[in-house]
């Protein structure tokens, strides 16, 4: 079961979606998580998919057509209810099955994919909502572990190159065009904590107005062998 680290105040354990959904970001918290461990066997749905690559995305109606034993039928309705619970607050939930990523391998600079450490943006008030129900679960990063890579001197200038001008407000612009502001690098002994499996997060996204840090988190690592994940995110 997922415990958060005894010495990261930004993170509060809630005991409902309600709360979840309804507990304000606020005195420096900027990750809440609904802490559970779902009833059945979410494995075999992603069995049950039969050999896939990449990512497929999920729906209602394909869970329930799933020939599923009734541990992964009861797995299955929880996905099911858990895409319903944040249609019903206006999301618009999606529920993939991610053998892995696409991977920025051309980066001239600096890797903006979703194995870097980094945090989400809005334009206008957002937050992000996720589940890892099965394999590698989400990884945190907390923010004294944290260094936004466009600060370390040689990537700057790197980046400075290859915007072809001054670091100046254009430069900030072509930071932000290009999310290379978002990212982050652990610094030395940092101490990233995991997501656990089952728990349904509610994190905070940088966007204008918002009264806390945005969380600094990550995609884990995807390994040759192992078994995919099935995450639920909006």
């Amino acid at each position: 079961m997922f415990a958060p680290p005894a010495d990261y105040a930004r993170i509060k354990v809630v005991a409902s979606f309600e709360e979840l959904f309804a507990t304000p970001f606020a005195d420096g918290v900027n990750a809440l998580c609904w802490q559970r461990t779902p009833a059945g066997d979410f494995s075999e749905v992603v069995k049950c998919l039969g050999e896939t690559e990449g990512i497929v995305t999920l729906d209602d109606s394909r869970l329930r057509e799933l020939p599923l034993s009734a541990a992964g039928r009861i797995a299955a309705d929880i996905l099911i209810k858990d895409l319903h619970l944040l249609r019903g607050r206006g999301l618009d939930p999606v529920l993939d099955c991610i053998h892995a990523y696409p991977r920025d391998e051309d980066a001239e600079v600096m890797c903006t994919d979703v194995y870097s450490f980094h945090a989400d943006s809005a334009t206008v008030e957002a937050d992000t909502y996720l589940c890892t129900y099965t394999g590698a679960p989400s990884e945190g990063l907390r923010d004294e572990d944290a260094q936004r890579r466009v600060e370390i001197p040689e990537i700057r200038a790197k980046l400075l190159r290859l915007f072809g001008g001054q670091d100046d407000g254009d430069f900030l612009e072509f930071l932000r065009e290009n999310c290379f502001d978002l990212h982050y690098a652990p610094v030395a002994n940092a101490r990233p904590f995991s997501f656990g499996t089952g728990n349904l997060w509610r994190i905070a996204t940088k966007w204008p107005g918002c009264p806390v840090p945005p969380c600094i988190h990550r995609a884990p690592e995807t390994v040759h062998g192992d078994p995919p994940r099935l995450l639920l995110i909006s």
